[in-house]
């Protein structure tokens, strides 16, 4: 059975920095493509980041050069490092994997999701 658990979360101020970690069990992420996408307050989902399973990763134009994600193969987490948040960050983030082969940006691609973690910026 696969698990996504997302940390890190919490509230910091504009140009600050936040590390959000997705734990996962019953998948590899070593192995698999692996995705962060956010959701804020009346607004759609929308992508974020992914890594695929050869270490390839693609960002959204909003967080290029701000928000970088990597993998802990030993500890089997995914990890975005966000930095110079902007209030427009303020979002529930997910992880996110899907089961079939290479990466996408359509949610609907995706098989597995977390719970959320919140991540609130003010101005």
């Amino acid at each position: 059975q696969v698990q996504l658990v997302e940390s890190g979360g919490g509230s910091v101020q504009a140009v600050g920095s936040l590390r959000l970690t997705c734990a996962a069990s019953g998948l590899t992420v070593s192995r698999v493509c692996m995705a962060w996408f956010r959701q804020g307050s009346e607004k759609e989902r929308e992508w974020v980041a992914f890594m695929d399973f050869d270490g390839t990763t693609s960002y959204a134009d909003s967080v290029k050069g701000r928000f970088t994600i990597s993998k802990d193969n030993a500890e089997n987490t995914l990890s975005p490092q966000m930095n110079s948040l902007k209030p427009e960050d303020t979002a529930m983030y997910y992880c996110a994997s899907r089961a079939g082969l290479g990466c996408r940006v359509n949610q609907n691609r995706y098989n597995y999701w977390g719970q959320g973690t919140q991540v609130t910026v003010s101005s």
